[in-house]
């Protein structure tokens, strides 16, 4: 015979199993809060931590910055024409921080113990080393001998002739936006003025052709001659009419030896009865440079590329550029 159980004791049980249900879910929500909290915390901690490190980087390329400015007005203190050999040229290999601070009198090394590893690396170029792409257009037109010049180095290069045809275009309707009236209709079509060589391919080029020119063109604000100093072989043999590129490079090899004081100098060492350097294309000084710098943290980076411009001892920043990232696999220090 079946013993039945009490209805109060039924009840007991289920009120049991709901008060433990109940607790269960309790329990959960709480560690579910928890968790969540926790997550947050982590997070602006680590965003605080990340917007502390740029904001510090940030300054310490500013600095080196300011750093590159001074060396480039002693250089101009200095006179003479602008080589490879100077200061300026002579790039900063990835160093730690610390090391600087520690080179200074007034740092004790005590001081410098706790601070994160920091590495900055840097190097400054002669904007002038390559051809100036605003050369190719002069009040509106194509200018007949930039255009040659270009062509040669398409032609060294490889490149597609139309892809010149299509920036040489652009550059015209980009320099010519807001002028005058005429090209005021015009305006919401003209492409954007470029300020890096990435940025031609708003002018029509394509990414592949953009950082192929890279290394042997440049865009400045104003037209600018190339430094034959510091220029690449395959730059200097584009910019003269019938030079081979084989004599470019017994020229870059010369000026290694003894960097050119004159374009004179220059012109001595090319084959008689051929084209030669001239003022309005060529020179040995620069007034313009572009500076790198980079700093990395950990596996965290910022880096910066500005243009100056020099003007004797006057230095003055025409634009900075600043980009950031993080590598993907921890660097070794």
């Amino acid at each position: 015979m079946t013993k039945r159980v009490p209805s109060f004791m039924r009840r007991a049980r289920r009120q049991s199993g709901a008060a433990l249900l109940a607790a269960m879910l309790t329990v959960m929500l709480v560690a579910t809060f928890s968790s969540a909290a926790l997550w947050q915390q982590w997070r602006a901690a680590e965003v605080e931590g990340a917007e502390r490190a740029r904001v510090q980087a940030a300054w310490v390329l500013i600095g080196a910055l300011d750093w590159s400015r001074l060396i480039l007005a002693e250089d101009g203190r200095a006179g003479g024409s602008d080589n490879l050999g100077e200061p300026w040229a002579v790039p900063l290999e990835e160093a730690r921080l610390t090391s600087f601070l520690s080179a200074e009198k007034n740092v004790a090394s005590d001081n410098l113990e706790g601070l994160p590893d920091a590495f900055l690396s840097g190097r400054i170029v002669d904007a002038q080393s390559r051809l100036n792409v605003l050369s190719l257009v002069d009040a509106g037109k194509p200018v007949p001998a930039s255009v040659a010049t270009f062509t040669r180095l398409f032609n060294l290069l490889g490149l597609p002739a139309s892809e010149l045809s299509l920036m040489t275009t652009g550059l015209a309707r980009a320099l010519s936006t807001g002028t005058d009236e005429a090209s005021a209709g015009d305006s919401g079509n003209a492409p954007l003025m470029p300020q890096e060589v990435s940025q031609l391919v708003w002018l029509g080029l394509s990414p592949a052709t953009a950082k192929a020119l890279e290394p042997y063109v440049t865009i400045l604000p104003v037209k600018t001659t190339l430094n034959l100093n510091t220029a690449s072989a395959e730059a200097i043999s584009a910019s003269l009419e019938s030079m081979p590129i084989a004599t470019a490079r017994q020229l870059v090899e010369r000026r290694t030896r003894s960097f050119f004081k004159t374009i004179d100098e220059a012109n001595q060492g090319l084959p008689s009865g051929g084209s030669r350097f001239n003022a309005a294309q060529h020179g040995v000084g620069t007034q313009y440079f572009e500076v790198y710098g980079r700093l990395r943290l950990d596996r965290t980076w910022v880096e910066e590329h500005s243009l100056l411009q020099r003007n004797g001892v006057t230095v003055t920043t025409v634009w900075r550029t600043r980009g950031a990232g993080a590598t993907t696999t921890p660097a070794k220090p």
